[in-house]
């Protein structure tokens, strides 16, 4: 679809239209069914024997060097960045990178769902670092929060004895992550979001290889299944989701990007039922219902939100 076609002319100029197509909801949206897939894919690898720091670090690598390429051979002008702003884009990396070294951690200690379930509180941490800059919390941002953790507690429910300490390794991942999503929304909103997404993602590459080399290097050489797996995480739970990202955050802000979150652990379940045989039980479908419906007041903000603009980040 042409979107240049939803601008009228006025005068013979091309006018600001108001488009009937949310496109900063459709970037997000896009982005959080790409991270969704993450957790099934992953699976896959660990089952063909293959590290968890293994398959993190060739995820990130295969996925630097994509971007890499892509940006080359179509924009290599967006590899030009001022150092200021560079070394933060890559010290925001950083700080997402040891949260994914946490987060693999955590599940070493805790089960997945109640690693997933901790994690859902990131949205409280982001509309949190946002207030403490003045970014003003609505009544419907704390509903929609409300129904959303609440929806993904009955969805996952707790399970067994919680380790504190893989708690504490969720806690970590969760605040790294939501402080390098505002980082990129304080510091760096001029930067074209290929830009910020390859210098972001060598900051992550960094400190996931620093990560598997301190565990020992494992690597076991991946079967068809194990690198179909890390390829699959590279180029759409990687590439395409922090591309679809961070231009997202561009457009709609990085706490309205974090309220997804509950709508990611949904889908990621949604996954696990479809393609790995798991079964859901009535009071997860409740909790889905809950997450849904915190979606519903997502989508009546986006009539608040209508006006379309080019595609800088392009």
């Amino acid at each position: 679809m042409d979107l240049t076609a939803l601008v009228p002319f006025r005068n013979g100029r091309v006018g600001t239209a108001v488009s009937r197509i949310p496109v900063g909801w459709v970037i997000a949206l896009t982005s959080t069914v790409c991270f969704s897939v993450a957790p099934p894919i992953a699976r896959g690898a660990i089952v063909a024997g293959l590290a968890p720091t293994a398959v993190l670090m060739g995820r990130m690598v295969i996925a630097l060097v994509l971007l890499g390429g892509f940006i080359l051979l179509v924009s290599p002008d967006r590899f030009r960045i001022d150092r200021q702003r560079g070394l933060i884009a890559v010290s925001a990396g950083m700080i997402n990178g040891l949260g994914f070294l946490t987060f693999f951690a955590s599940l070493a200690r805790l089960d997945a769902a109640i690693a997933s379930m901790i994690y859902t509180v990131s949205p409280l941490v982001v509309l949190g670092l946002l207030a403490l800059r003045g970014e003003r919390l609505t009544r419907r941002h704390l509903v929609r929060l409300a129904l959303g953790i609440g929806g993904v507690y009955l969805l996952i429910g707790p399970g067994g004895e919680v380790d504190y300490v893989g708690v504490v390794l969720v806690f970590i991942t969760i605040v790294t992550f939501s402080l390098h999503l505002v980082m990129v929304q304080w510091y760096l909103p001029g930067v074209p979001a290929r830009t910020v997404t390859l210098y972001i993602n060598l900051g992550v590459t960094v400190v996931c290889l620093i990560g598997w080399q301190a565990v020992g290097r494992p690597w076991q050489a991946p079967g068809v299944t194990g690198w179909a797996s890390i390829l699959a995480l590279a180029v759409v739970s990687t590439f395409l989701a922090r591309l679809l990202l961070f231009a997202g955050v561009r457009r709609l802000g990085s706490g309205q990007i974090a309220l997804l979150s509950p709508l990611e652990t949904l889908l990621t379940i949604i996954w696990a039922f479809l393609f790995l045989g798991e079964r859901m039980t009535v009071v997860q479908w409740a909790g889905g219902l809950f997450i849904l419906l915190s979606m519903v007041l997502a989508a009546r903000r986006l009539r608040l939100t209508r006006r379309w603009r080019p595609w800088p980040w392009l």
